[in-house]
């Protein structure tokens, strides 16, 4: 039976797909956890899955995420660990199956995992459109009908009652397509303390939660401004909830570990991909970022405390990827005197050898960088005098695939016939890759059906 006073401790360690496979182990071996949470999925993601897919029928899912799971799933059986990850991506049925073989292989019983699925729209985009939803792009306002032939992948954000959902069914795994990144946190709370979709503080809460772990060690001092501060990056401690049924909880690592939690380092991260302070949207909330109160609670250990919520809007996000061209990146090494004159030259070479040659490119799709001349904080900080070598990294962008490969070709032949000091040419001649375009979207409620799925290996 729940108590006022119950707490439960739930860890991230994984804020994308290929993250550190370290952040998990370390995670179930160094302290105190009952779930762990796996982030793997951004926009881009689900379109390379999808197109993974397209190409293996048991492809589409995070593939890291499984072999992860034969190095910690003992333990965390003995541990009474519940794991909980975005690793279904666009195939959470081919995850389901691969981590039940893995289950089989360790000679493990009585686990059960579930999928959360419904959250992708991709193959049923014409009757989304054929009943008058125009899935309009949120920034430009224009109809989903102009690049429809050009569409990639399509996934609705799920939120966490699935989840909580899935957990009430007993799963020891829980493998989800496309959720928001909180939710994967939010879940376990809902399941645990038994919040309903009308507590909107507490839901707002458990959304901050999950907002702060959500990239993993960027929270416990990675990614942090002021990085000399922080002791032992090698081995920098992961996060973890201290959650309690009121809402309130504390931000924590395990003990003996790298990083560090401060009220500075967890207010970076909350600043982090948050939009309108007053109105961060998730499917199942809006929570208030201005009503969060932080206050020191020992050492590494920061209360997070004071959040208000509101309803949550009709809608869910949709995040739909499209092909929109083609682009090539290629760069040089140039050294010696005048480093940073000879790499304008050698852009400059490069354009008027293709322009000879009736390869033309407008300049807005044109990239010429010189790193090394403060070109990362341009107008910000002043370029070094003389720098005794740069990068030129140098790119085109067009919808004709053959002038893309044509720019590719000019690159290193100005080892030989360009000014002295070219060199560092790798990674061999740049090819025309697909550009991949974001394209997001509103649809309401009504048309996403979520579905759970719980079987026993």
């Amino acid at each position: 039976m729940m108590t006022d006073d119950k707490k439960i401790y739930i860890a991230n360690g994984q804020g994308f797909w290929g993250d550190s496979i370290l952040g998990p182990i370390r995670l179930i071996r160094e302290g105190k956890l009952d779930y762990l949470t796996l982030d793997y999925l951004a926009e881009v993601t689900m379109s390379i899955m999808q197109k993974l897919k397209a190409r293996n029928p048991n492809a589409g899912y995070a593939t890291d995420f499984v072999r992860m799971l034969e190095r910690i799933l003992p333990e965390a059986k003995t541990k009474g660990v519940k794991i909980i990850s975005s690793a279904g991506g666009v195939n959470a049925e081919a995850c389901l199956k691969a981590t039940g073989e893995v289950i089989r292989k360790l000679g493990l019983t009585d686990v059960k995992v579930a999928t959360v699925t419904g959250d992708d729209i991709f193959f049923d985009i014409d009757a989304i459109l054929g009943k008058n939803e125009s899935l309009k792009n949120m920034d430009t306002g224009e109809p989903l009908s102009t690049i429809r032939d050009s569409i990639t992948s399509a996934n609705a954000y799920l939120g966490a009652f699935p989840i909580a959902q899935a957990l009430s069914q007993g799963a020891d795994i829980v493998i989800c397509g496309r959720v928001t990144d909180p939710s994967l946190v939010l879940g376990p709370m809902i399941h645990e303390f038994g919040w309903g979709a009308e507590e909107f503080d507490k839901l707002a809460a458990g959304t901050v939660a999950g907002h702060i772990v959500e990239c993993g060690a960027q929270c416990t001092g990675a990614n942090y401004t002021n990085w000399h501060e922080i002791d032992d990056f090698a081995m920098i401690g992961y996060p973890v909830i201290e959650a309690s049924a009121s809402g309130e909880f504390t931000v924590t690592k395990h003990a003996n570990t790298g990083g560090k939690i401060s009220i500075e380092t967890i207010a970076s991260q909350l600043v982090y991909e948050m939009g309108d302070p007053e109105n961060y949207i998730t499917p199942d909330v809006i929570a208030d970022f201005t009503t969060i109160q932080l206050d020191n609670d020992g050492e590494n250990r920061v209360k997070v405390s004071g959040i208000k919520g509101k309803s949550a809007t009709p809608f869910l996000k949709v995040s739909i990827s499209y092909l929109s061209g083609y682009k090539a990146l290629g760069q040089l090494t140039i050294a010696g005197p005048d480093a940073a004159e000879k790499a304008a030259l050698c852009a400059e070479i490069i354009w008027k050898r293709l322009e000879y040659d009736g390869v033309t490119f407008p300049e807005e799709n044109k990239l010429v960088e010189l790193v090394g001349t403060n070109v990362c904080h341009a107008g910000i900080a002043e370029a070094p005098q003389q720098p005794a070598e740069v990068v030129l990294r140098i790119g085109v962008k067009d919808s004709d695939k053959a002038k893309v490969d044509r720019f590719g070709m000019e690159i290193v032949p100005l080892v030989t016939s360009g000014p002295p000091g070219v060199t560092g040419f790798a990674g061999g001649r740049p090819k025309a890759t697909e550009i991949v375009s974001y394209w997001p979207a509103l649809i309401p409620k009504s048309f996403i059906q979520p579905k759970i799925v719980v079987e026993t290996f």
